[in-house]
C-alpha cells in the first residue's frame, strides 16, 4: 500500500537479486534454489525495481530472458535479455512478446496516489486483460502478476489481514481499484491452460530502491516530513530479496502438477510490521538525519490532502500534490498483514530480516552521495 510520498511510474508496482555484498563477518545470504533450465520468461516492467531485481536473479539461474518495455533497455539488452518493445495497449507487440514463452511476470503497473483514473484503468487493467489474451493465443502456460495489499484499501485499520478479505471497488485515489480489478481478471483467467497467482507484496525496500526509502530521507533533511495520527499505527515492509523469493515460488508452485496456488492471491511482507515513525525516526538518527518531530492530526492531514487535490485538479498543477486523502489515511492507519498463506502454498519464509537487511542497507545509503542504494 503506499503510504510513503511516491513518484509516479509504469515500472514495478508500485511489493529482486540476491543481495550479495556484506557488511562486516556475517556469512552471504544464499537465494532461494530453484531448478536451473533453458525456458524462456517474459517480464514486464523490467526497467522498475521489483521487475529489474527479478530479471537480474533470473539471469544469476541461467534463465533466457525476454523484457516487454516501451522503451529501449541497452543495459538489459547486453547481458543477454531479449527486449521487445511496445504499450500493454498494442496487442501485436503483445503476441511477439508471447511467443514461445513458458511463463510471465507481470510486474509492469501505472502506480502512485494521484493522476487521471482513465490512465490507470488503461494501464493496470486493459493491459493486463490484453495480455492475458495474448498469453492464451501464444499457449503460455504460467502468469505471475504482481498486485498490491492496497487492492483490499478499506480507508482504516488493516490488522492481520488475510486474503478473505474483499476486494476493495472504492478509493480516494484510482490505483487501489485498478489494481484490484486487474486482480480479479488474473483470477478469472486461471485455468487448467494458463495457471495464474497474485502476489501482493507491500512496501518494497532494499538495495536498488530510489523511491520509497531515499524520498523519505530527503523529505525528511528538506523539513518536509510530518507524523500524521497519532505515530502509533503499525504497518509491513518487504525486503526485495524476499518479493523475488516469492515470484520465483509462486512460478514454481503454478508448475507443480498440483497447484493450490493457481487462481489465487497472496499476500508477501517480511512478516514483521514495525512502528512506522519510531521506524523511520531511527533510519533517520542512524544516517545521522534530523528526526521528525512535528505532527499533525489524521483529520488535518486529510482535509489538507482534499484542498490539495481540488488545487491540482481545478488549475490542474504539475507533479503529485504533496498530500492526498489517501496518502493521510495511509500515513496514519495500521495495515499488516498475514503470511500464512503463502507460506503453506508456495513455500515462502523471508529469509532477510529487517534488521538484516537494514543493516545493508544503511551501509549503502552511507556510502551513495544521492542518498540512493543501487
Amino acid at each position: 500500500m503506499g503510504v510513503m510520498p511516491s513518484r509516479r511510474s509504469r515500472g514495478s508496482a508500485t511489493p529482486c537479486s540476491g543481495f550479495e555484498t556484506r557488511t562486516g563477518s556475517r556469512k552471504p545470504r544464499r537465494h532461494v534454489q530453484t531448478s536451473r533450465d533453458s525456458s524462456l520468461v517474459l517480464v514486464t516492467g523490467a526497467s522498475g525495481f521489483v521487475g529489474g531485481k527479478l530479471v537480474d536473479r533470473l539471469l544469476a539461474e541461467g534463465r533466457h530472458v525476454r523484457a516487454f518495455s516501451r522503451r529501449p533497455l541497452p543495459a538489459l539488452e547486453a547481458r543477454g535479455v531479449e527486449i521487445v518493445l511496445g504499450e500493454l495497449a498494442d496487442r501485436a507487440a503483445l503476441a511477439r512478446a508471447c511467443t514461445g514463452v513458458d511463463a510471465i511476470f507481470h510486474v509492469a503497473a501505472r502506480v502512485g496516489v494521484w493522476g487521471p483514473a482513465r490512465e490507470f484503468q488503461a494501464v493496470n487493467v486493459a493491459g493486463t486483460a490484453d495480455l492475458l489474451a495474448a498469453a492464451r493465443a501464444a499457449g503460455v502456460p504460467r502468469l505471475v502478476y504482481t498486485s498490491s495489499p492496497s487492492v483490499v484499501y478499506s480507508g482504516g485499520d488493516l490488522r492481520g489481514v488475510d486474503e478473505s478479505a474483499p476486494l476493495c471497488t472504492v478509493a480516494p485515489c484510482a490505483y487501489p481499484t485498478s489494481k484490484a480489478a486487474a486482480e480479479r481478471l488474473v483470477a478469472a483467467a486461471n485455468s487448467p491452460a494458463l495457471r495464474t497467482v497474485a502476489l501482493r507484496p507491500h512496501l518494497v525496500w532494499g538495495p536498488g530502491d530510489h523511491h520509497l526509502v531515499p524520498r523519505v530521507v530527503a523529505l525528511a533533511r528538506a523539513g518536509r516530513l510530518r507524523i500524521v495520527g497519532t505515530g502509533e499505527n503499525r504497518v509491513d515492509l518487504t525486503h526485495i530479496d524476499n518479493v523475488v523469493d516469492a515470484h520465483l515460488l509462486a512460478e514454481r508452485a503454478l508448475a507443480a502438477p498440483v497447484a493450490p496456488a493457481a487462481g489465487r492471491a497472496y499476500f508477501i511482507t517480511n512478516g514483521e510490521p514495525v512502528a512506522l515513525w519510531p521506524w523511520i525516526n531511527d533510519l533517520l538518527q542512524r544516517l545521522e538525519a534530523p528526526p521528525i518531530r512535528r505532527r499533525v492530526s489524521r483529520r488535518a492531514a486529510a482535509a489538507a490532502g482534499a484542498l490539495c487535490e481540488a488545487l491540482w485538479t481545478l488549475f490542474p498543477l504539475r507533479g503529485e500534490p504533496p498530500m492526498t486523502r489517501f496518502a493521510a489515511k495511509e500515513l496514519a492507519t495500521d495495515h499488516w498483514f498475514s503470511i500464512a498463506a503463502a507460506r503453506r502454498d508456495l513455500g515462502y519464509a523471508p529469509r532477510v530480516s529487517m534488521a538484516e537487511g537494514l543493516e545493508d542497507y544503511l551501509s549503502l545509503l552511507r556510502s551513495s552521495p544521492a542518498g540512493e542504494a543501487g
